[in-house]
């Protein structure tokens, strides 16, 4: 799949069917578009976040990582589409104010809108990551020119996928490494950024709630440094 988002619409209803959007080798992008989208909306916490996110009017936002891949791996393993899901991580892109005082604002206003769902929303601000990375992982991050620069250099191609509700209920997603490895429950480190500590948690993790899932190794190149993280913000 192209680095661009692709954008489904509100009620897609093909005939093929989540498990079709996996075992074909080449599985065209707009079934697997299509099962994502199918699957997405069977997680109403997902679901809520999407709706209120759209209304926290957020500039340049997508609901993406962890909670995306997760729902997908539930539905594949047979579990609750929402089991296991820790957060929902909502980045967004504002570089007209880098200050902390302005996240935290909007991390306000979205723990106020989130108030009433059972759930953790993690809101941050993808232009600031640069101003505080190294001090928790040890290696530098250069600015980010956007959040789907940001979303690329999530630790894992499966976890880089974002979403975001837009007119008329169509989902646009983001997924600068395509769906295969999502749909084919693999686990693939990404490391233009993230050090190898950091993917190998993230895997310890992932396999305790999902075992089915195929781990692949970190590679030699990758970033190895890294720091315990740190309270408080840059």
């Amino acid at each position: 799949m192209p680095a661009g988002g692709r954008r489904l619409g509100p009620a897609s209803r093909s005939g093929s069917t989540l498990s079709e959007a996996i075992h074909p080798p080449a599985a065209p992008s707009e079934r697997q578009l299509e099962a994502l989208g199918r699957a997405l909306r069977q997680n109403p916490r997902l679901d809520a976040v999407l709706q209120g996110a759209r209304q926290l009017e957020l500039p340049d936002w997508y609901l993406a990582a962890g909670c995306i891949a997760q729902t997908v791996w539930n539905l594949l393993s047979g579990r609750a589409p929402d089991a296991g899901i820790r957060d929902y991580d909502l980045p967004y892109f504002d570089a007209a104010d880098l200050s902390w005082a302005a996240e935290d604002r909007v991390i306000r206003a979205a723990r106020d809108q989130f108030a009433d769902l059972p759930a953790v929303v993690e809101v941050r601000n993808q232009a600031r990551v640069h101003l505080w990375y190294q001090a928790h992982f040890g290696v530098p991050a250069p600015p980010y020119p956007s959040v789907e620069a940001a979303i690329s250099t999530y630790p894992t191609t499966a976890t880089s996928v974002g979403v975001r509700l837009e007119a008329q209920g169509s989902i646009r997603v983001f997924a600068p490494f395509g769906l295969t490895d999502l749909f084919g429950m693999v686990v693939r480190p990404n490391s233009v950024l993230a050090p190898r500590i950091v993917y190998e948690a993230k895997v310890r993790r992932y396999l305790q709630e999902w075992p089915e899932l195929t781990v692949l190794p970190w590679p030699d190149s990758g970033p190895e440094a890294v720091l315990a993280p740190q309270s408080g913000e840059a």
